[in-house]
């Protein structure tokens, strides 16, 4: 005998599944601006942070220092300043890559002295091609630093002593190189020049903005796409619309100023591409979910079937590249290579700008944009004093007061992520 439905019954079967209330936790599908901004406190309540805290910072000290004087928003600061934060970006973002790893790497500056060394020597006392020397203190660098990968992956040294030993090691090689003078000078003409030198003209500069945010809109689409074909949760094009506007936005503001002094520098450019390049090779390749695994956890990723020492020796010999070229970088600011070149304050200025930027000390946690933001601040706190002219003690207190604020709202939230079961 059949089974007689009530009429509740047949109404919710004939309404089907629409009917059932949303799941609270899906409220990230929503499109809509209340929705959006919705998810977003959720995450941070949970203790995802993301860019926000560094964003809003970095809008206060600009703010802070343009009402002190009207010139630091003026486009050539703000294109000196894009100028000055290349070098240690660049480093950066090497350490960036070290601290996913939970390691710590102290030679970046020394390394950077070393290569600066190397570009100056071969490209002054032996004639080198200018682009060869710069090419021949790159690999030097990368040589560098699968020297301490390996020593620290295979005979099991802490990344601290091996990269330590480096630190005085790689500044004796430096000072060797330089030798009794202490001072080598290249040519204000060349290629060493050139890189912090050469300015792109209005056009360029519009152009290469449109292309990046093409090329972000583009792969964003093509990856919700493919997300959506395989079942997985994906963007809607309204959020994706959202997330190209708020690249945009800050990408052609900085294009538009900048083209008020002399154009875009091809220092930041060179700076941006490579953290734009780390970026996508962390969040997009087998590889770098290969280094997060490590930095979460490297006997469960061992266990995975992944190369642990492998990943270790390669994250170093990336970071002692990009301190290499930071190096370059520096000969080309000052057109010399010197016993003080990346012998001061770099190593704990990149340090301090990959924390600030939101890399977590703990490994496992953070992106390449953190050197981009991180930078920006700290050069932006530089650039202020300067124009204040206080002194570097004011500047070294105020830079220790943020990496400060930094570094407990990291701790802050990483309690918060345990406490919602989110994990370190």
């Amino acid at each position: 005998m059949a089974t007689q439905q009530t009429p509740v019954a047949a109404e919710k079967d004939a309404a089907g599944p629409q009917s059932r209330p949303e799941d609270p936790r899906l409220i990230a599908t929503r499109t809509s601006p209340r929705g959006l901004v919705t998810a977003a406190l959720r995450r941070m309540r949970g203790g995802e942070l993301g860019p926000a805290p560094v964003v809003v910072g970095l809008i206060v000290i600009c703010a802070v220092f343009q009402l002190l004087h009207e010139r630091f928003l003026s486009p050539q600061n703000l294109s000196n300043l894009t100028v000055q934060v290349a070098a240690v970006g660049l480093m950066t973002t090497g350490v960036i890559m070290v601290l996913l790893l939970g390691e710590i790497d102290l030679s970046i500056g020394s390394v950077a002295g070393a290569s600066a060394a190397i570009t100056a020597v071969l490209a002054v006392r032996y004639g080198l091609p200018e682009w060869i020397a710069i090419a021949a203190a790159v690999l030097a660098g990368l040589g560098i630093g699968l020297i301490h990968g390996t020593i620290f992956a295979k005979v099991g040294v802490p990344a601290f002593v091996v990269t330590l030993a480096g630190l005085l090691g790689w500044q004796g090689v430096q000072l060797q190189l330089l030798g009794g003078d202490g001072t080598i000078n290249v040519s204000d003409s060349g290629a060493i020049a050139a890189l912090t030198q050469t300015y792109f003209v209005p056009a360029v500069g519009w152009f290469i903005g449109v292309v990046a945010v093409a090329a972000f809109a583009l792969t964003t689409f093509t990856g919700e796409r493919r997300r959506a074909a395989a079942g997985l949760q994906a963007k809607s094009l309204g959020e994706q619309a959202v997330r190209t506007a708020l690249l945009a936005v800050p990408v052609f503001g900085a294009i538009a100023v900048l083209n008020q002094f002399k154009g875009v520098p091809l220092a930041f450019l060179i700076f941006v591409g490579f953290v734009v390049a780390f970026d996508l090779m962390l969040r997009r390749s087998r590889y770098g979910r290969m280094v997060f695994a490590v930095g979460g956890g490297a006997e469960a990723a061992r266990r995975a079937g992944i190369n642990v020492d492998l990943i270790r020796i390669s994250v170093f010999g990336l970071a002692s590249m990009l301190s290499a070229l930071g190096g370059v970088i520096l000969v080309s600011r000052s057109f010399s290579a010197s016993l003080d070149t990346a012998a001061g304050e770099e190593l704990m200025m990149a340090i301090a700008a990959a924390v600030i930027g939101g890399t977590s000390l703990f490994g496992g946690r953070g992106n390449a944009y953190s050197a981009l933001l991180g930078g920006l601040v700290l050069g932006a706190i530089t650039s202020g004093l300067y124009l204040l002219q206080m002194g570097t003690p004011v500047r070294y207190m105020i830079t220790a007061i943020v990496l400060l604020i930094a570094v407990v709202l990291d701790a802050v939230s990483r309690r918060s992520r345990k406490a919602h079961a989110r994990g370190g």
